[in-house]
């Protein structure tokens, strides 16, 4: 009750002001007329009103006509959107997914609460507190509130389990469970390793140079650094992480705004991982603190950039927390890298809708399968800082070695087969009734990936699930999907068994990026091409 008093007086302080401008030369004239337009409609409307929303409204509205990554976040929506960035949550602690209406559980996560008392990869949870979940159509964020909680908190599962009777009673106690940054960390040969990164978050830069000491334990000499997808996130961690290449001295980024001054970030010399061959992965959607760490590195002439040009995002946004629990994130700065190149893609303000065609207009440009149609004016031309290669601003990272996108990679039943989540719940299926045997078969991941082929059995249930949600086909497009069918049911098959790490050890054979990153690292010109 307090507080919402001290509230009321507050902003009955401001309408105070407002509505005598001439007392206060501070009084905006703009706010004068927020604040009274508010009030008018609260107590004239013909109807009532939902104040809350209104103002909220009127928020979105201000922030709508700035650039298009400044945005209101309700309350209810802050949570979800922080946690990934934060490092951590407090649940029972399990990956899974919805197989047929119930609940099935991928992996739980390693020393979880889950793992603790016993729940295994494949169990089926049928009750929560004694209260069915099975056979109902549960969204993603009905089941982050049903099985999600605060640590400490208890809570009573029901799971069906293959080869065991009757319903198994599980009480779990709900922890704090990490969320990771890294999705994939592994030695391609005896000296190269691979470390893909999927955010920047709180605690990135921990994971990453704990990958990176693991990797050099096991002989990593050269890195290839994946950001493909990667949307960005902290621009602490991404500063910290490129640290980690460059000298004492070098400039990672510097961020400026109209009210902000000049901030520099400098490298301070005592990276893991100053010497060495870098390949960096990028793709259309790597964005923000992606390109701060893309940028740096290329900029520095430290490693080369392989991929396509990157998202274009240089702006710094601010976290201003409203008193409800609300959120505005707020442009305050651009930033640049240290060549003097904003990354930033160009925008209308309150245009957001334009903005966000972009990945249209530069498939339906050409750009994303030839490189020659995308021109820079010269305005936008920089120079490296040590070996004075030309490289570009304006829009995002180009990268030193350009890929272009094999559009005849995925079939039309293909794509329609992953937009009705026809695969993931194929092999989730066959992978309940399999686990045991095939990792009897297979005791290593090793010799799952050199010998393992996709069985009838399995193609079988993939293209039942096809014809239960209508989706058409027929011999030709099947036999010109099935290689890139059976690698991603392979990949999706063996992250059930193992983690992500051997996911994408075997989808990245099939990366057009990735292989061309490879590639050029292990190059004998590869030190040539960075005075290029």
């Amino acid at each position: 009750m307090k507080q919402i008093i001290v509230l009321a007086a507050w902003f009955a302080s401001i309408l105070v002001v407002a509505q005598n401008p001439n007392e206060n030369p501070l009084a905006a004239i703009p706010l004068q007329k927020l604040i009274l337009a508010e009030a008018r409609i609260n107590q004239l409307y013909v109807e009532d009103v939902d104040e809350d929303k209104l103002v909220e409204d009127a928020i979105k509205g201000m922030l709508n006509q700035l650039d298009p990554h400044s945005a209101y976040t309700p309350a209810k929506e802050v949570k979800a959107l922080t946690e990934p960035l934060e490092g951590n949550f407090e649940g029972i602690g399990v990956q899974y997914n919805m197989v047929e209406d119930t609940l099935v559980v991928i992996q739980p996560v390693s020393g979880g609460p889950s793992e603790k008392v016993g729940i295994i990869a494949g169990d089926r949870i049928i009750t929560v507190n004694d209260t069915s979940i099975a056979g109902k159509k549960l969204s993603t964020e009905d089941i982050k509130r049903t099985l999600r909680g605060p640590k400490g908190s208890k809570v009573r599962l029901g799971i069906l389990r293959q080869g065991v009777k009757g319903l198994n009673t599980f009480i779990v106690t709900r922890d704090t469970i990490p969320v990771f940054s890294i999705d994939a960390k592994y030695m391609i040969d005896e000296t190269t390793g691979y470390i893909r990164i999927n955010n920047f978050g709180a605690k990135t830069h921990e994971e990453f140079k704990s990958a990176v000491r693991m990797l050099q334990d096991h002989g990593m000499r050269d890195m290839i650094l994946d950001l493909q997808g990667n949307g960005g996130g902290y621009l602490e961690a991404a500063v910290k992480i490129s640290n980690e290449f460059l000298e004492r001295g070098d400039l990672i980024v510097f961020t400026e705004g109209r009210i902000m001054p000049r901030q520099n970030f400098i490298a301070d010399g005592n990276g893991i991982f100053q010497t060495g061959r870098v390949v960096v992965l990028i793709d259309s959607y790597t964005a923000s603190a992606s390109e701060i760490v893309s940028g740096a590195i290329q900029d520095h002439d430290r490693g080369l950039v392989i991929g396509r040009r990157s998202f274009g995002k240089g702006l710094v946004q601010r976290a201003i927390n409203m008193p409800d629990g609300s959120m505005i994130r707020l442009t305050t700065a651009h930033y640049y890298s240290p060549s003097g190149r904003c990354i930033q893609k160009p925008y209308v303000k309150g245009k957001g809708d334009e903005y966000n065609k972009d990945m249209l207009t530069r498939l339906n440009s050409g750009e994303l399968t030839n490189p020659d149609s995308i021109h820079f004016a010269d305005s936008l031309k920089f120079k490296t800082l040590k070996n004075q290669r030309t490289v570009f601003g304006g829009g995002g990272i180009m990268p030193d070695v350009y890929v272009t996108l094999d559009t005849t990679q995925y079939t039309r039943f293909h794509r329609e087969l992953l937009a009705k989540s026809c695969i993931p719940q194929a092999c989730l299926k066959y992978i309940g009734k399999k686990r045991k045997k095939l990792l009897k078969q297979y005791s290593t991941f090793d010799s799952f990936k050199k010998s393992y082929e996709i069985p009838q059995d399995l193609m079988d249930m993939l293209l039942e699930n096809a014809e239960k949600e209508k989706i058409t086909y027929n011999d030709s497009i099947l036999q010109q999907s099935l290689p890139m069918l059976k690698l991603q049911m392979k990949a999706l098959l063996a992250r059930d068994l193992w983690e992500m790490n051997e996911y994408y050890q075997i989808t990245n054979e099939a990366n057009n990026i990735y292989m061309k990153g490879l590639a050029t690292i292990k190059q004998d010109d590869y030190e040539d091409q960075l005075f290029k």
